[in-house]
């Protein structure tokens, strides 16, 4: 049974609204930071409107996401993550910018407070060394979308004490979600694969050698994947991708990971993806995939 009563995520775009979703919908009381209210705000209609698609798809009662909905406030303070018994990061994917939240939190939370970083590609030991309390710093890497996704990436850092991580993978399990343990290597498990086969099939459409929907369709139909990689990739964002690319391919110089041209490209004309209405494919709705 986990001891985490009160969860934080930090971060309300994608991965954090997700991930506070999750928390909140397994019981948590649940508290979103981000600097921005408008980010927040943006945050709340897409919950309601996933929670309001999962009612009318019998996933939910009205009286269950009202529950729901109560555990899960948002707030541009701080302060009130002093409250967390668990703080999960999800901004963006730059050490410093990391460490300098962590070191923010340190000074906030109380000291049984632990720090799950959702980085997907840094080192978790790199991330706890500026967070003023390495031993208490795990990797919980969701998957996007995060509200549909039952996996989590653990990851223990060189100085995370035993039983924070073993205090970190039940509450993983109570939230209904499926951890698996991995090293503290670059990319873990699954953007070790993804980040480079992402990359290819965007090489694909620099090329000209198939549109986005012809390659999703490609992937999903042989591979049997649930989603194509361009689809992907309109859902993480093609800002963060670039961030992962430099990410993975800084560590492993794999040729394979370093950004493609194309990604610049459309960062430059805001074709950002979902969030921004325009990436591989148009966006008409500001709407939480699934539901």
């Amino acid at each position: 049974m986990s001891s985490i009563k009160t969860v934080g995520v930090a971060g309300a775009g994608t991965m954090g609204a997700g991930i506070a979703i999750v928390a909140a919908r397994a019981g948590f009381r649940t508290i979103l930071y981000d600097t921005r209210q408008d980010t927040l705000d943006r945050a709340r209609r897409q919950t309601e409107g996933f929670f309001a698609k999962s009612v009318q798809r019998g996933k939910l009662t009205a009286q269950a996401v009202e529950t729901i909905m109560a555990n899960l406030t948002g707030t541009t303070e701080m302060a009130a993550m002093a409250e967390c018994d668990v703080v999960i990061e999800a901004v963006f994917e730059d050490l410093k910018v990391k460490h300098g939240l962590f070191s923010d939190l340190d000074a906030i939370c109380p000291p049984h407070t632990i720090f799950a970083s959702n980085t997907s590609t840094l080192s978790i030991t790199e991330i706890a060394g500026g967070s003023g309390r390495p031993e208490r710093v795990v990797g919980m890497h969701f998957c996007l979308p995060a509200q549909l996704m039952k996996l989590i990436e653990m990851s223990p850092g060189l100085t995370t004490a035993p039983e924070v991580f073993d205090t970190a993978w039940k509450f993983a399990e109570a939230m209904g979600q499926r951890p698996v343990k991995t090293k503290d290597n670059p990319g873990f498990i699954l953007n070790y694969f993804l980040v480079p086969f992402n990359n290819d099939a965007i090489r694909m459409v620099e090329a000209g050698v198939a549109e986005p929907a012809d390659i999703d369709r490609a992937i999903k139909a042989g591979l049997g994947y649930p989603m194509g990689p361009l689809e992907l990739l309109d859902l993480i964002g093609l800002d963060t991708q670039l961030l992962l690319c430099e990410a993975l391919h800084g560590v492993t110089n794999d040729p394979r990971a370093a950004c493609p041209p194309l990604v610049k490209r459309m960062i430059a004309a805001n074709h950002l993806g979902r969030k921004s209405g325009r990436g591989f494919y148009n966006y008409d709705k500001d709407a939480m995939f699934g539901g």
